[in-house]
């Protein structure tokens, strides 16, 4: 499975809308945290997510949009794929 970081960005949004973003997120199979090999779990910044499928960044970057649309209208969405080790720091652990 290939793993992703995605990024979402409401427009004019209140915190209700990010709670209810990441409540519809997840439904989709999005993660807020990230797990280290070892099996340490961090939590990712605000608005950010892991998620691990099988498909392209292009379906992952819909797959984001469509379910963020559904909390407001034209979100912005970044997705990154990672080809291999992950490195972060100053996360906290959950």
């Amino acid at each position: 499975m290939t793993k992703f970081t995605v990024r979402v960005e409401l427009h004019n949004a209140i915190s209700k809308d990010y709670e209810n973003l990441h409540e519809k997120m997840e439904r989709a199979g999005f993660k807020r945290t990230i797990t280290t090999k070892s099996g340490k779990v961090y939590r990712l910044p605000d608005a950010e997510y892991s998620i691990s499928k099988d498909k392209t960044t292009d379906e992952i970057r819909d797959l984001a949009h469509d379910t963020a649309k559904k909390v407001k209208s034209n979100p912005s969405i970044l997705v990154t794929k990672s080809d291999g080790d992950r490195s972060w720091s100053g996360l906290s652990e959950d």
